[in-house]
């Protein structure tokens, strides 16, 4: 598997600029079209992704770990481990999660098109 020049830097820059609370960062890297969804299911656009700074979000931690990418072309898919610790409006909300990204090429470089945050657990069965 070969994985598509820049992506890893652009997840690394992502995870970074998330990581400093620096949405300014993280509006260079998304796609217009952008769209999120949360580890609770809730989707944002790209507006209201960049809000979430202004709005109580505070990360002290933000890791993307396991990353495998596949190659799509114009498009690229990685899926991996998001490691974090953060809190929205002072409750918090840390945790090991699956997350699922998707990039696109934007002329000779990638943006984030998509983020899609899910729970991480044991397959059913199986102890935790």
């Amino acid at each position: 598997m070969t994985t598509p020049d820049g992506v890893l830097d652009l997840v690394q820059r992502w995870a970074a600029a998330e990581e400093t609370n620096d949405a300014g960062a993280v509006e260079e890297l998304l796609d217009g079209a952008f769209a999120g969804v949360g580890p609770f299911g809730f989707i944002l656009t790209r507006d209201q992704w960049l809000a979430r700074f202004a709005s109580g979000l505070a990360n002290r931690s933000f890791t993307v770990t396991d990353l495998q990418v596949r190659d799509y072309g114009t498009a690229a898919v990685g899926i991996g481990v998001l490691v974090q610790e953060t809190s929205w409006q002072g409750a918090d909300n840390s945790g090991r999660f699956r997350v699922t990204l998707v990039a696109v090429r934007a002329g000779a470089g990638w943006r984030l098109a998509h983020v899609h945050i899910g729970p991480l657990q044991a397959p059913p069965g199986r102890p935790s």
